[in-house]
């Protein structure tokens, strides 16, 4: 294949997923125009990425917490909507358990003349590069890798070089952070208590019990949380004890603004969910709460500083379980506040928040 001039790069999962396809999206942008077909789920951070032209955004019945049930209407205005895109080719990117073959029919049915994707099953002739990073050791390369080798191995060769070429990143200049945010030295720490899979979340009460460990030890907390989680930021930020410099902010960022408070957190605390990822792109060090019905190998925070907590050999390893197999979800529950608090201090000694990564903001404006 030479000399391609529109490329689709299709990644239907959530926006940790998207965020984490950014090096391989950036590869491909420095050959061709870049679109981006995402799920609803990953469209903010589709539109987060340096390199995405334009965004398509189809609900798919083979990816999501809660895929649609197939809809040949669905199905035939997005094949129109492919065609009219008039592609050169694209790259299927999938994690190593899921198929790239659906997309790849309908992207073949649209005309699209090249097609790539990491495949274990046959693809027909579906595909016209069959390539897996991880072949010999499915689930143990990390995405960011896998991902990037396939658009290599289509021919884009990243215009960036050494670890400039992984790193993950946002477009800049983020929004404003909301008002009310901590002032310290030290900075502040977020605690962010739900994941798009309630199996990778910290119970509530546990989250709470961190807050509190954070807030006694004098360190201004934030927490954050989708629309749907109000409920539970409020719950979780209220267990610190009265007066403790704890802000919610659940409900109240969209993924650029919650990049923002990221950007400028001396740490994050959270589960293996999108936003652990984010704080990785914004360059923020991450303690993670990470339960192991994933791969740690393949999911973990990418290219910052990094402590990763609770038990990999709990038995919902490997499961990919949404929903805790578990009685009491172990894997989580056996960490204790003081643990976390102790690798926020570790992430953090004596540092304000915009100094010390590449990626932060305050550094950029610099």
């Amino acid at each position: 294949m030479t000399g391609p001039r529109h490329v689709l790069v299709a990644r239907t999962d959530s926006d940790g997923d998207v965020l984490l396809a950014g090096p391989a999206v950036r590869a491909v942008a420095a050959h061709a125009r870049v679109t981006m077909l995402v799920s609803p789920a990953g469209e903010q951070a589709a539109r987060l990425l340096p390199g995405v032209g334009d965004v398509l955004v189809a609900d798919v019945p083979w990816s999501g917490y809660r895929p649609p049930p197939p809809d040949p209407q669905a199905f035939a205005a997005l094949v129109e909507r492919l065609r009219a895109a008039r592609l050169d080719a694209a790259v299927v990117l999938t994690s190593w358990h899921q198929s790239p073959l659906p997309a790849a029919l309908l992207l073949k049915l649209a005309g699209v003349p090249h097609v790539a994707a990491a495949s274990e099953d046959y693809p027909g002739s579906l595909l016209d590069l069959r390539f897996r990073a991880d072949r010999t050791a499915p689930g143990q390369v990390h995405e960011v890798e896998a991902m990037l080798a396939l658009v290599r191995a289509t021919g884009f060769e990243p215009a960036e070089r050494g670890p400039a070429a992984t790193r993950l990143c946002v477009r800049r200049p983020l929004p404003a952070p909301p008002a009310g945010l901590p002032v310290d030295p030290a900075g502040y720490v977020v605690v962010h208590p739900g994941a798009s899979v309630p199996a990778r979340a910290p119970h509530p009460a546990d989250a709470g019990r961190v807050v509190a460990e954070l807030a006694a030890r004098g360190r201004p907390v934030v927490v954050t949380g989708g629309p749907g989680e109000r409920a539970l930021t409020a719950q979780v930020a209220a267990a610190a004890y009265s007066g403790a410099p704890v802000v919610d902010l659940g409900g109240r960022t969209d993924l650029p603004t919650l990049a923002a408070v990221l950007a400028d957190a001396a740490c994050v605390v959270v589960g293996n969910t999108g936003p652990a990822h984010l704080a990785a792109a914004v360059g923020t060090p991450v303690v993670s709460l990470f339960a192991p019905v994933v791969p740690l190998e393949r999911w973990r925070p990418w290219g910052v500083p990094v402590r990763v907590l609770g038990d990999p050999a709990a038995a919902c390893r490997g499961t990919g379980a949404r929903d805790c197999p578990v009685p009491g979800h172990p894997c989580l529950s056996s960490i204790t506040p003081s643990e976390v608090a102790d690798a926020v201090d570790e992430l953090t000694p004596g540092r304000p928040p915009g100094h010390g990564h590449p990626n932060e903001r305050r550094a950029m404006r610099a």
